[in-house]
């Protein structure tokens, strides 16, 4: 009886370890990264632009389902952006914005690709949109063999190519997918680069005259509606020892406040940190750092608001590194003098009374 019961339990976990593996199998991955801009390969767009035949091929290989180029989530709906291409173009130079469809009206530049002839010579450039890849993200791409696009550039039917597409109206050939996990990602888009082809980094954009037809096509929509989710905000964290982040000066909040460097020295030895910044509400903030004959450290925050009123709020730190917060109530300068004023009365009263008991 004890060996039939022994096989039932095991025949049960034997069977509950296969379902447990099943599961992990089919687990859906999210994507999480800590920087968007790694949702999106130059290269692979690089690469995907020489293989394609025009710019409408060059579209739907974007958009492909199948190869998955693109991992961008900017609103953050669930699903991967949809990429659409606007060119436009001026004698021997060709820009062509890749912009992500993001709700009715709302689009993002997220890179340009720059085509310039000079003589028999032909170079490309793939420039990262600065709010996602910040300034200077140059791809130039070195092609094994002039690209196919090439010829439909400079060829007798050629047209400029504007996206018929816009968000609720897609190519049929499109459906939309979950993006990966950035890591995951990175695996499969390095499979559809084409490593015929060099692709070198730069820092310098060439032609000026792409430059300036940017300017007829360019929409920053989303940049507009959510400017702290900037590249120069996201990478504004600089790694501190005990592995948490501090921002770097000036660079804006996600309530619009500034962060602001510390260690102005004042007359008095203590240090100013933030004394008369502007927040986004009206106030102003400001922050004192006293360091005493122990070693301790005491810092003293005012926020003074729009109203007049203040809160204090002082931290003291002691040689241990162990820290005593004490927060004030608010004020205003007329209430403060006279509650000092009433504490002074009122100690006096006290002692009086107590030399009448004596």
């Amino acid at each position: 009886m004890k060996n039939l019961k022994r096989t039932i339990t095991s025949l049960f976990l034997f069977v509950a370890a296969i379902a447990v593996t099943h599961a992990q199998d089919v687990t859906t991955i999210e994507a999480s990264s800590e920087d968007i801009s790694e949702n999106l390969n130059l290269e692979a767009v690089a690469s995907v632009f020489g293989d394609a035949k025009d710019l409408e091929d060059f579209e739907k290989r974007l958009n492909d389902p199948e190869t998955q180029i693109s991992n961008l989530d900017l609103n953050e709906d669930g699903y991967v952006d949809y990429l659409r291409v606007m060119e436009t173009s001026e004698n021997d130079t060709h820009l062509i914005a890749i912009q992500a469809v993001l709700g009715e009206d709302l689009y993002q530049d997220v890179a340009t690709i720059e085509v310039e002839k000079d003589g028999d010579n032909t170079r490309v450039q793939v420039v990262g949109d600065v709010y996602l890849y910040g300034p200077s993200y140059i791809i130039e791409p070195v092609y094994i063999r002039p690209p196919i696009i090439f010829t439909w550039f400079w060829g007798p039917f050629y047209r400029p190519y504007r996206s018929v597409f816009y968000w609720g109206f897609y190519p049929k050939h499109f459906h939309f997918w979950k993006p990966f996990h950035v890591h995951h990602y990175h695996k499969n888009v390095y499979v559809h680069i084409n490593v015929k082809h060099a692709y070198n980094h730069v820092k310098v954009r060439h032609s000026k005259t792409a430059v300036h037809l940017h300017t007829k096509v360019r929409r920053n929509d989303f940049a507009i509606k959510y400017p702290h989710k900037a590249h120069s905000v996201r990478v504004a964290g600089v790694n501190k020892a005990n592995g948490t982040k501090k921002r770097a000066v000036g660079v804006n909040q996600a309530d619009g406040d500034k962060y602001r460097a510390a260690g102005v020295n004042k007359p008095d030895g203590t240090k100013k940190r933030v004394a008369g910044v502007n927040k986004a509400d009206g106030t102003k903030k400001r922050a004192a750092t006293v360091k005493n004959p122990d070693g301790s450290r005491k810092t003293v925050a005012v926020k003074t608001s729009s109203d007049g009123t203040k809160r204090g709020v002082a931290v003291k730190k002691d040689a241990n590194g162990n820290r005593t917060v004490k927060t004030g109530k608010k004020t205003s300068k007329g209430t403060k003098k006279a509650k000092k004023s009433n504490r002074s009365g009122s100690k006096k009263k006290t002692k009086t009374s107590k030399k009448k008991r004596g």
